[in-house]
């Protein structure tokens, strides 16, 4: 009676003929109900599959931001930033000046950073110009790097985002007497 290949061609009215009384063909609206629309399987296949990975954001040369920045995306900074930046991989351009502590799993500095540096992965290419202190777990400087500031490796640099806080005085004992 009903042709299955019909079904799944967009256009058929298959979903009108089902409705009809008498349809011998149980089976037909519960495959219509359960087959996703064309826009759906980003949102619903996303447990059994990862989903793609956004393209990174970028800031062109011609933006100035004065806050803090925070994704769990990439970001691309190419013009000026006076804040803190927190990113999954943070790429500072060559014409870009960041004015803050720059947070993120990896870290390409092309151009001017001035404030502190923290990442899994920090690499200073031979355009860098860092003035801070770099905490990392692993570093890359190439030849002709201009870096003013101490390094320090550890583990898991990212997690030590509390470094500057204060540390919590001992409690005074009462005074016996």
């Amino acid at each position: 009676m009903f042709s299955k290949s019909r079904i799944n061609e967009p256009g058929s009215g298959a979903g009108a003929e089902s409705g009809k009384p008498g349809s011998s063909d149980a089976g037909t609206p519960a495959k219509q109900a359960t087959t996703p629309p064309s826009s759906a399987p980003a949102s619903s296949g996303a447990s059994s599959a990862p989903k793609a990975k956004p393209p990174a954001s970028t800031l062109s040369s011609d933006l100035t931001i004065v806050g803090n920045i925070k994704t769990t995306g990439d970001i691309q900074i190419e013009g000026t930033v006076e804040g803190d930046i927190r990113a999954h991989l943070l790429t500072v351009g060559e014409g870009a000046t960041v004015r803050g502590e720059c947070i993120a799993d990896d870290v390409v500095v092309n151009g001017r950073v001035v404030g502190r540096v923290r990442g899994l992965k920090v690499r200073l290419t031979s355009t860098a110009r860092v003035e801070g202190d770099i905490i990392h777990k692993t570093i890359a400087i190439e030849s002709g790097a201009h870096f003013e500031g101490s390094v320090q490796r550890q583990d898991d640099p990212l997690a030590s985002g509390n470094t500057s806080a204060p540390k919590p005085l001992p409690t005074p004992e009462a005074p016996k007497g």
